[in-house]
């Protein structure tokens, strides 16, 4: 399921003109598990979501906190 966080990484990607495949080396990773991550069909280990948010220069919040409905 694509989410807000998804949309999120995807767009802070972009800014940085990387491919998932650009992004995937620089953090050890397959390309398609960066994939994955947009689409949201796999959940990053923090060690992942932290080196994802060094290389983009994001903060965990700004790429993977989701607001919880309360509904």
């Amino acid at each position: 399921m694509i989410t807000m966080k998804n949309i999120k990484l995807k767009m802070a990607r972009v800014e940085h003109d990387l491919s998932q495949a650009e992004l995937a080396n620089r953090v050890g990773v397959s390309r398609q598990t960066i994939g994955l991550i947009e689409l949201g069909k796999y959940n990053p280990t923090l060690n992942l979501c932290l080196a994802i948010c060094h290389t983009l220069g994001k903060t965990l919040d700004e790429l993977f906190w989701e607001e919880l409905d309360n509904e």
